[in-house]
């Protein structure tokens, strides 16, 4: 496929975008910074800016583009990870936004040419307990996609309202748009450098279901919803199958979810946030682990 990719530039992009190169597809990316990957151009778009982002759906990508003759090539699918990535990098409500309206525009200008498959990143903040001011404890264990959403910070607001944008569109097109509830996105040198933080002070990750994705795994995750048509509208928990500590499942439930209803039995290393549909439903299979960079 030919893959029109927001955001590449960023922690997750970098991850991803390598992966979808080695199933053969051709990617462009979308994004306010430059992205150095070999055979990957950056075409520089302002998402919030409609006219911006029409124009980029059909564009050349690098200069090979030009050699069949045939005109500015289009795009089989898009892939939406570009946003402010968290609260309190700029204020809330440019935050809202920005998040908000580049998502439109992206959606709406992917189906109005023609695309049938757009993917794009929600997050684990739906569920309202990432960025929840104190101590807020999920409905259940573990958080599967059908936990209610109704968060309270701008950022998770942003990617509620998407995902009722993207269902709208998808509505209105009869089109393919999954969205991905992603989970703390990690790269292999974090293994080293952040994990055994996590390891000392699990109280660390409590707001992350003490969770994680590897960078690897989503764009396993990403080529597989490419690969799977006929959907509609989804979202999928995006999460490994471990813990981001180096406690038990029971462990973990004993010092931090007492009273939390269980909802059905769960693994040793299992975390709190569920992976089980995108495996059910996309053939979804963790690879990378923490465990495997700090061994004992």
């Amino acid at each position: 496929m030919r893959i029109l990719f927001t955001g590449g530039s960023g922690k997750a992009g970098r991850q991803v975008i390598p992966y979808l190169l080695d199933q053969g597809h051709e990617v462009v990316n979308l994004d306010l910074q430059p992205l150095d990957i070999p055979g990957v151009p950056t075409l520089r778009v302002d998402l919030t800016d409609a006219g911006q982002v029409f124009n980029a759906m059909r564009a050349y990508g690098d200069f090979p583009d030009l050699e069949a003759g045939t005109g500015m090539p289009g795009f089989d699918a898009v892939v939406h990870f570009a946003a402010i990535a968290r609260i309190m990098i700029v204020p809330d409500n440019e935050t809202f936004r920005i998040n908000t309206l580049s998502t439109y525009n992206v959606i709406d200008a992917a189906l109005r040419m023609g695309v049938r498959k757009v993917i794009y990143a929600s997050s684990e903040t739906t569920y309202g307990v990432c960025f929840w001011d104190g101590h807020k404890q999920p409905d259940y264990i573990p958080v599967d996609e059908d936990h209610p959403t109704l968060p309270q910070d701008s950022y998770a607001m942003s990617k509620v309202c998407n995902e009722a944008t993207a269902r709208s569109f998808q509505a209105r097109s009869g089109a393919d748009i999954y969205g991905l509830r992603l989970n703390n996105v990690m790269e292999e040198d974090d293994y080293r450098t952040l994990f055994p933080q996590f390891i000392d002070n699990p109280d660390m990750r409590r707001r992350n279901f003490f969770a994680y994705i590897d960078g690897r795994d989503l764009g396993q995750m990403v080529d597989l919803c490419l690969k799977k048509d006929g959907l509609g509208h989804e979202v999928f928990n995006v999460a490994n199958d471990d813990m981001s500590v180096g406690l038990t499942n029971a462990e973990v439930q004993a010092r931090y979810y007492q009273g939390v209803p269980v909802k059905r039995e769960m693994g040793e290393a299992e975390p709190m946030y569920s992976n089980a549909k995108a495996k059910a439903m996309l053939g979804f299979q963790p690879r990378h682990s923490w465990r495997d960079v700090l061994k004992g």
